[in-house]
C-alpha cells in the first residue's frame, strides 16, 4: 500500500490588536488567508520550512491585505486570489473569483461564496473535504461584521448561506471578538443556557490567553444571535443594538 497523503492543517497567527492570519498547510506548501502583515507570516512559514503558494483575501480592508506586498517580495510566484468585483481595491490579485467558482488549493477544492454585508464585495472560502470555512469579517464567533457598505438584507442572506454549511464545519473568522459578542448576547437573552455556557468557556479560554477560534457552524447556529435572527429586520435591530452597546 502507498503512503497516505499528509493531512491538511490550519493554524492561526495573532497580529495587530485582534486580527488573525490563517495558515493552511500540507506537506511543505502553504497558503495564507487575510495577511494583515508580512513579517510574522514570513517568520512563521520560514520556521517550518514552508513555501507560500497562495494568498487568499476575503475583502479589501487594509488589515486583511496589508501584508501581501511583503509576502510577494519573498514568494513572488504566489497566487493572489480575491473577489473579481474588487480588483481596484485588491490590486495585486492574480485570480479573481466570485460566487460559484472553485479552484484547487494544496490538493483540495475550494468553493467561493459571495457574502456581502460588511463590504459590498466580501467573499468566503469553503474547503468542503476537510471542513474549513474562512469567512473574514462576515461571520464572527458569536457575532457578525458591521454593515459598512452592505445592507441588513445582504448580511442576513450571507449569514443564512454560511449557516447552511455542515454543522461540523470549522469557522475561521478573522478577529478575536468572541468575548464581547457573547457578553452582549448574554445581556440580550440572559435566560439562554447555551449562550451562558459558551460565554463561560470563552472567558476561561481568554483568561488562559488562548484563542476562541475556530468555532463551528453548529455552535454558531446554537449561540449566535445574528445567525439565529428570523428576519432581516430582526438582524438589523440586533446589529444596531450591538453597534451602540457599551461593555
Amino acid at each position: 500500500m502507498g503512503e497516505l497523503p499528509e493531512a491538511l492543517q490550519v493554524s492561526l497567527i495573532p497580529v495587530l490588536n485582534d486580527n488573525y492570519v490563517f495558515v493552511i498547510e500540507r506537506g511543505q506548501q502553504a497558503a495564507v488567508v487575510d495577511p494583515a502583515l508580512a513579517e510574522p507570516v514570513i517568520a512563521a512559514l520560514e520556521a517550518k520550512g514552508l513555501e507560500l503558494t497562495a494568498i487568499l483575501h476575503t475583502h479589501h480592508h487594509s488589515d486583511h491585505i496589508g501584508g501581501t506586498p511583503g509576502l510577494l517580495q519573498r514568494w513572488p510566484q504566489a497566487r493572489v486570489i480575491a473577489s473579481a468585483a474588487d480588483r481596484l481595491r485588491i490590486p495585486l490579485q492574480t485570480e479573481g473569483v466570485q460566487q460559484g467558482d472553485h479552484f484547487p488549493l494544496l490538493g483540495e477544492e475550494v468553493q467561493v461564496l459571495d457574502v456581502p454585508g460588511h463590504t459590498r464585495a466580501h467573499i468566503a472560502f469553503v474547503l468542503p473535504v476537510s471542513g474549513h470555512l474562512f469567512c473574514g469579517d462576515t461571520l464572527f464567533a458569536g457575532g457578525c461584521g458591521r454593515l459598512f457598505e452592505g445592507t441588513a438584507e445582504q448580511m442576513y442572506g450571507s449569514l443564512q448561506a454560511l449557516a447552511a454549511l455542515p454543522a461540523e464545519t470549522q469557522v475561521w473568522c478573522a478577529h478575536e471578538y468572541t468575548q464581547a459578542n457573547l457578553r452582549w448576547a448574554a445581556q440580550q437573552q440572559p435566560e439562554d443556557p447555551a449562550i451562558a455556557a459558551r460565554l463561560a468557556d470563552v472567558l476561561e479560554r481568554r483568561h488562559q490567553g488562548l484563542p476562541t477560534i475556530p468555532s463551528s457552524i453548529g455552535l454558531e447556529r446554537a449561540t449566535n444571535l445574528f445567525v439565529r435572527a428570523c428576519s432581516t429586520s430582526e438582524l438589523a435591530d440586533r446589529r444596531l443594538s450591538k453597534d451602540h452597546w457599551k461593555a
